[in-house]
């Protein structure tokens, strides 16, 4: 398989909540409004440590848009998703960014965000930017 290579960021760091990869910095985040199927999501820059799946066609509150699941360098697990096209031109401003899912990672302090009953259930997407 060969050898794994982590980049350590520095600064406000969010990391993998299952291993504590570093992913992204505080300050690539664009938006804080974003959902998925477990609650918050942000939209990033650019994200470290990850490795993209297969791109798919996904509906999603926005649109249509072509993506591709994010997962942990590390540990394998799913973090989140990198916008590929939008196929909306208002929605062009996503291509190339990341979303993390706020379930899947820990914060720059060292918190985790939890899911409540009420959690946003259905297609992941941004309500407002």
């Amino acid at each position: 398989m060969g050898r794994l290579f982590v980049v350590s960021l520095e600064g406000k760091i969010y990391c993998c909540k299952h291993c504590g990869t570093h992913l992204a910095l505080w300050e690539d985040i664009v938006s804080k409004s974003f959902h998925c199927r477990h609650g918050k999501a942000y939209l990033f820059n650019k994200v470290a440590n990850v490795t993209a799946g297969e791109k798919e066609e996904r509906m999603m509150m926005t649109g249509l848009h072509t993506v591709a699941d994010i997962f942990c360098v590390r540990c394998g697990s799913i973090v989140g998703w990198k916008y590929e096209t939008a196929h909306e031109k208002s929605q062009k401003y996503k291509e190339g960014k990341s979303v993390l899912e706020r379930f899947k990672i820990s914060g720059p302090d060292g918190s985790n965000y939890w899911t409540s009953h009420e959690a946003y259930v259905g297609g992941s997407d941004a309500d407002d930017v």
